[in-house]
């Protein structure tokens, strides 16, 4: 599956991408808030890229073809789909993120017998909060101790968008390819 605007492409992860996922990785906001692995090696992404059990895209510049980051959506039960989402240094701030929860979320409700597609964002990465409104996403509001990470309990804040409020792909560019 390959979903695409004018700026990203998200496709499946390839092993030509390990070492792209490792220099990204190092970067230590990236630990700070996901569950990856600190210091991340090359043997964390070969057992990462053969065991996720996730539907996970590489999201890559769509003219350069160069890794900006990863999003990944896991589908819980009851119509529910959880999805999260990293991006490299450089490619921060530059809506990336947003471009990529949006097409993902247009995928989801399009494709999908989802009803509810949810978002979980440490109270401190107001940059992740950030995207999550961006991309439509409605807060509602803060779960205790719900995420544990690297053994800590962290409080988080939980966006949703559900299909009453899909209102379409993003733009009049996007495309989904098998």
């Amino acid at each position: 599956m390959r979903l695409e605007d004018e700026a990203v492409l998200l496709r499946p992860f390839e092993q030509g991408d390990v070492r792209a996922i490792v220099a990204a990785c190092q970067d230590p906001e990236i630990p700070r808030w996901t569950s990856v692995p600190s210091p991340y090696t090359e043997s964390d992404a070969l057992v990462w890229l053969e065991s996720t059990e996730e539907e996970t895209f590489a999201v890559v510049n769509r003219s350069s073809g160069e890794l900006l980051g990863s999003i990944g959506v896991r589908f819980l039960s009851d119509g529910v789909a959880e999805v999260g989402y990293w991006t490299a240094k450089e490619a921060r701030g530059q809506g990336v993120a947003t471009r990529a929860l949006a097409l993902v979320a247009a995928w989801i409700f399009e494709n999908a017998e989802v009803a509810r597609f949810q978002l979980r964002a440490d109270t401190e990465n107001v940059a992740s909060q950030r995207v999550a409104e961006k991309a439509g996403f409605v807060r509602e509001g803060v779960l205790r101790a719900a995420l544990d990470l690297q053994g800590e309990r962290r409080d988080v804040v939980m966006y949703s968008l559900v299909r009453k409020d899909f209102s379409g792909p993003p733009r009049a560019t996007t495309r989904f390819r098998a």
